[in-house]
């Protein structure tokens, strides 16, 4: 019996010296936790594009650090666009995520994180790609469908918006586009085009002369404004009836063009630094100071901040991953236990991701 005794204590000495990683399921509090900051993180670090929303948690593998009592996540995450642009600098939580009718884009994130009192993303790669337009007309077939971006009427639509945006806009400057970063196009009462666009705030007052606009250069300062606009561009066609010299009417038909916008300016990250510099600083200035950052040009900002105020200035983006449009590839069955977790959003197409 004494030998049988050892030889089960040697085979389990041997199991957990070769241990595997934790495993635990996607559905686990924790593991949900983790997979939304680090997404939060992600959405940081990106410098272009739309924010990401967490779907769902595909697959995971969960490492613990016996050295200082942290963990090592790997994880796999479905993602789906949202409508916010990632110059809103936005948490993904509060921004509405693309549907049918809006160009729908999904994909997955490879992402390790450190876990311990923080959850601290060390890498990810992330692939997405747009719902294809003969998955959107099956299920939708008046729902706009996607448009090249060089297109020239999404040129000219983005123009005439932006026109309208700062015709109609209380703001102290002009503002210039930047990027188109969608277009789309579909049959209303006459052809419809849609686009977004960010814009940049330019050098240029409202009281500059129009023959002058072509001229402005956008403001090279920490503290110019970005925004991010949606414009639409319609062209109806109106009949009316003209009396002809016999007295008969006769028919014609007048174009009509009809143009809307909406545009969100951010107020820049430096202003935000500025404003904590001035609250810790506030020995140094009276207690009805008021800052304006509307940069009426010639543009001057001097102020200047100790060394002691305790300000967090951002680092670099762009450093800890990439993002990429790429076509979807089969891929394995998760290894943890209860993956993937559920759907958080059904977009109810024709693909494994959705």
């Amino acid at each position: 019996m004494s030998v049988y005794l050892l030889l089960l204590l040697l085979a389990l000495l041997i199991h957990d010296g070769n241990a595997k990683p934790e495993s635990q399921g996607c559905n686990n509090p924790d593991a949900e936790r983790v997979a939304e900051e680090a997404l939060e993180q992600i959405n940081q670090d990106r410098t272009d594009g739309y924010i990401l929303t967490l779907n769902r948690l595909y697959d995971l593998s969960h490492t613990p650090k016996q050295e200082n009592g942290g963990s090592v996540y790997n994880l796999t995450i479905d993602v789906l666009e949202t409508q916010c642009h990632i110059v809103s600098r936005k948490p993904w939580k509060q921004c509405k995520v693309r549907d049918i009718s809006d160009i729908p884009v999904y994909g997955e994130c490879q992402v390790s994180v450190q876990v311990d009192a923080q959850v601290k993303l060390e890498s990810y790669s992330c692939s997405l790609r747009e719902v294809a337009a003969t998955s959107i007309v099956h299920r939708c077939p008046d729902c706009p469908t996607a448009v090249n971006l060089n297109d020239p009427v999404i040129k000219e639509t983005a123009k005439l918006s932006l026109q309208k945006f700062n015709k109609e806009s209380r703001l102290a400057n002009y503002f210039a586009l930047e990027n188109i970063t969608k277009a789309s196009s579909q049959w209303v009462v006459g052809p419809a085009y849609f686009v977004e666009f960010t814009v940049l705030e330019t050098e240029c007052s409202k009281e500059t002369d129009v023959s002058e606009l072509n001229n402005c250069r956008p403001m090279n300062c920490q503290f110019a404004h970005k925004g991010f606009c949606t414009g639409s561009h319609v062209t109806l066609e109106e009949t009316f009836n003209s009396g002809s010299p016999v007295g008969d009417p006769e028919s014609f038909f007048r174009k009509h063009e009809s143009v809307d916008v909406k545009c969100e300016i951010y107020e820049p990250q430096a202003s935000t630094v500025e404003e904590q510099a001035h609250a810790q600083a506030a020995s140094g200035h009276p207690d009805n100071h008021h800052h304006n950052h509307t940069h009426l040009h010639p543009h001057e900002h001097v102020h200047s901040v100790s060394k002691a105020t305790n300000i967090t200035v951002s680092k670099p983006k762009g450093q800890l991953g990439r993002t990429v449009f790429e076509l979807a590839t089969p891929r394995s069955a998760p290894s943890a236990s209860s993956c993937p977790g559920a759907r958080r959003h059904a977009l109810h197409l024709d693909s494994p991701f959705l």
